[in-house]
């Protein structure tokens, strides 16, 4: 392992090329600034060697890329695609993207907005259900939000013209974006054929065993690929032999060693603490109504769960969500068109041995986790409003469902909590241990002087701060 050897004074920039690369996955020269590509590139082949080693990872860098593969155990609902204004990609922004990438991958250097969109158009009349049409400007805002995506990456750079003038009248505005292929090339290099999967689960790939190492060395870097890709590692969700490797002092260390990172460790799990902010993509605690109104509502959950006095009951974990988010994602693959003649072939994504579940009469108890109503969280939330409201965003001021929604989407995210569903919505909540880490939260809000006229929005608000672990 090469960060054993690097120089103490150089060690802090290694760490801080591996956190980038590990959380961005592709690094142009402008993504995600511009001091990351010459980073990586000054540690390309000790990186190259630790991420194979470590985490069974390939890394291609180049004069204008650096492009992470990585082995996929399971997929992850909690990082979608947004739009440089941060909203989640819905389904139309996805097809226009990968439609946008199949149409410049056959382009030359430069491209007009307006003939991107053509070719986009054109490839959407061959997709039932889906279609661009520049006449409506619900299209055009969808298909410029895909286009932005790929300027902010590299893949293309405004020339001339303005994506917001074609956006409000195609007629009159216009775009000039040059296209930088390597980038492109890049974004989009899937692990096998598509056409030839017929799950999801078989974007999972399997990783290469080097000079033919032992099956424990694959279960080391599993646990280790845990470690970076997960909020939390919980025993309870590894394999009997997974759980031991995670007791081993060295094998977290090493992923501390390389990552800069700092583990905490618990009798149920581990998780690797981000001071940096380099490596998450979401910070919590952290500004803004939803990271605020989510530690508040942890706090209230913690009394909750540790009053003795009237306990909580307990549930057992939910099914594994990615079993219901491969259905859910196999369910929207379109087999009537190019999946069908591949439909009566041999199903090549099974199972391997690692993933055949164990004896049912040789796995321990499954364990069991406080459950809280979920009347109760709209409740809680409500009442967080009715107290702290005037210093939320303005969207959620008037709108605390859907402010109790997404706060409960980003602790889920975190694996704080997990959402028990039910027939016509959430039935509840069951509480994970982490959860426990935030408790004790401090809340200070700031209130604007008599003497003041006028305060901005980020004047006024309420800043939560933890004490205790």
């Amino acid at each position: 392992m090469h960060a054993r050897r690097i120089d103490s004074l150089a060690l802090d920039n290694y760490q801080r090329a591996a956190r980038v690369i590990l959380a961005n996955h592709l690094v142009t020269r402008t993504y995600p600034d511009r001091i990351a590509l010459p980073l990586i590139r000054r540690w390309a082949t000790e990186l190259r060697e630790d991420l194979a080693e470590l985490f069974g990872y390939r890394l291609e860098v180049t004069e204008t890329t650096a492009r992470l593969f990585p082995v996929l155990d399971q997929l992850d609902a909690g990082k979608p695609a947004r739009t440089v204004n941060d909203r989640l990609f819905d389904r139309r922004r996805y097809a226009y993207l990968s439609l946008a990438l199949a149409a410049l991958g056959r382009a030359g250097d430069q491209i007009t907005l307006s003939e991107l969109a053509d070719q986009v158009a054109a490839y959407t009349g061959r997709i039932d259900g889906l279609d661009l049409s520049p006449d409506r400007a619900a299209d055009r805002d969808a298909f410029v939000d895909a286009v932005g995506w790929l300027a902010h990456r590299g893949a293309l750079t405004l020339a001339d013209g303005d994506a917001g003038g074609w956006a409000s009248d195609p007629s009159v505005g216009e775009a000039l974006y040059d296209i930088d292929r390597p980038v492109v090339f890049a974004i989009f290099r899937p692990p096998r054929a598509l056409q030839h999967l017929h799950s999801v689960a078989g974007l999972l790939g399997e990783e290469a065993h080097p000079n033919g190492q032992p099956a424990s060395a694959d279960v080391a870097r599993r646990v280790r690929r845990g470690l970076v890709e997960r909020p939390v590692v919980y025993a309870e969700d590894l394999a009997p032999g997974e759980r031991a490797v995670l007791a081993h002092e060295r094998i977290v260390a090493e992923v501390e060693l390389f990552t800069g990172l700092r583990a905490e460790r618990r009798a149920e799990g581990v998780a690797l603490i981000d001071v940096s902010g380099r490596l998450s993509d979401v910070r919590f605690p952290g500004a803004g109504t939803l990271a605020q109104v989510a530690l508040l509502l942890v706090g209230e959950i913690a009394d909750l769960v540790l009053d003795i006095d009237n306990p909580l009951p307990h549930r057992p974990a939910l099914a594994d969500p990615m079993v219901r988010l491969v259905a859910q994602l196999d369910d929207a693959i379109p087999e009537s068109t190019v999946f069908a003649p591949l439909a009566d072939l041999p199903f090549a994504d099974s199972l391997d041995e690692d993933e055949i579940p164990d004896d049912p009469e040789d796995a321990p108890d499954p364990a069991t986790y406080p459950f809280l109503d979920y009347a109760w969280v709209s409740e809680t939330v409500q009442a967080l409003a009715d107290r702290y409201g005037v210093t939320f965003a303005a969207q959620w001021q008037a709108d605390v469902p859907g402010l109790t929604t997404e706060v409960v989407a980003l602790l889920e995210r975190l694996r704080l909590l997990q959402v028990a569903p039910g027939a016509a919505g959430p039935e509840g909540l069951l509480i994970l241990p982490a959860l426990a880490r935030y408790r004790g939260a401090v809340v200070t809000v700031r209130t604007k002087r008599a003497e003041e006229l006028f305060v901005t929005a980020a004047e006024t608000g309420a800043s939560v701060a933890t004490e205790g672990v």
